[in-house]
């Protein structure tokens, strides 16, 4: 068997995919070990993973609320930073790996991978379109360039991009896609049997991370809901939830666990974040979405959503009249209902994680699996 190094960071869609390829890799008798910033450690481990923290890398924190400026500083440094690839040589040096699995994002632990001479794989958690067409060109792949770390040159030289999406809502140019990639399905827990209550049930969930924009459309959204003849259930993520006026009929929690309201649900309000999105369509839920912020997947997400027929999207600052009339039209019985069941059925269809680990095991076949992992 084989030793495998996944490298992510503290975000927030993108964790559950490399854990849940990780622990599909673990379960068919590979050494599988995450590399993260030291607050991931509680998660990994409790999916059952080997955990070494940065030492290099700068801090991350991915709730703590900022202004817009500094937060997108952050941001840009986030990803632009050379630093986790010090890590990455380290924790190689201190035991190999016959493959490291890099999260798209991570361009500095994805350069000092392939530095190092390990064979790799890229997980994108999100559109490969959006990544090549708004990330890589935005301000994020233009600092990182200037920093020697040019997005598509990276992915190029990787052996997989395992895109862990849908490819008929991806806006991909199928004809044009490099001969690297593969869209694998969403990697997420296997859905529950859908049992929709009688009355109405919304799901309220912008986003376990912090965007400068939340709070206000977390307010618009549950403003939107008073005085319709429903029950809902919000979660608050990054938003303190004393901040927040909540009208009757509406549950309020920071955290939530999704997998057991959605099968309820009869709507999901969310951000467009890519993995809340295929988590409700594996649901057969149609979704509102009220993007964040216009340099992330976001939009790209809303916008196929709609395109599908399975849902709206609005702006983050929409009014909450906006919202509310928005919400009375994809409660109602129509077509965007069985354009979500559609969704749901073609996602239902595959394993991510499966198909994720099956094309890792291809490269390990072809470069030599368990040489790291055999040695003394």
């Amino acid at each position: 068997m084989a030793g495998i190094l996944i490298v992510t960071w503290d975000g927030g869609g993108n964790v559950p995919p490399a854990l849940g390829i990780g622990a599909e890799l673990s379960g068919r008798g590979h050494r599988v070990r995450v590399l993260g910033h030291p607050q991931q450690r509680t998660a990994v481990t409790t999916a059952g993973l080997d955990f070494a923290a940065y030492t290099h890398a700068p801090p991350w924190n991915a709730v703590g609320a900022t202004s817009g400026a500094r937060y997108a500083a952050a941001y840009l440094g986030l990803f632009s930073d050379p630093r986790p690839g010090a890590d990455v040589r380290a924790e190689l040096g201190r035991e190999p790996a016959d493959l490291v699995l890099a999260d798209a994002m991570s361009l500095g632990a994805l350069k000092g991978a392939q530095r190092a001479g390990a064979p790799t794989a890229v997980l994108a958690h999100t559109f490969h379109r959006y990544l090549t067409h708004g990330w890589a060109r935005g301000p994020i792949g233009a600092l990182a360039t200037l920093r020697g770390l040019r997005p598509g040159r990276l992915w190029g030289a990787a052996q997989r991009v395992l895109v862990a999406s849908d490819r008929a809502l991806d806006p991909v140019d199928a004809d044009r896609l490099p001969a690297n990639v593969r869209h694998t399905g969403p990697v997420q827990p296997a859905p529950r049997p859908v049992s929709r209550d009688a009355e109405p049930l919304v799901l309220v969930s912008l986003s376990t991370i912090h965007y400068p924009a939340q709070a206000q459309a977390l307010q618009a959204a549950l403003d939107s809901l008073d005085g319709l003849d429903v029950r809902a259930v919000a979660s608050t993520g990054a938003v303190e939830p004393a901040v927040l006026r909540v009208p009757p009929g509406v549950e309020l929690h920071r955290r939530i666990d999704h997998g057991e309201l959605m099968p309820r649900a009869s709507l999901l309000i969310g951000h467009g974040g890519h993995a809340t999105t295929m988590r409700a369509l594996a649901h057969d839920l149609p979704l509102l979405a009220l993007p964040l912020s216009p340099v992330v997947d976001q939009p790209m997400v809303g916008r196929a959503v709609a395109d599908a027929g399975a849902g709206r999207t609005l702006p983050a600052s929409a009014t909450a009249e906006q919202v509310r009339d928005a919400v009375r039209t994809l409660l109602a019985a129509g077509p965007h209902r069985a354009a979500a069941a559609a969704v749901g059925a073609r996602i239902r269809s595959t394993d991510g994680a499966v198909r994720a680990a099956d094309e890792i095991e291809a490269v390990l076949a072809r470069t030599g699996a368990g040489r790291a992992s055999d040695a003394p």
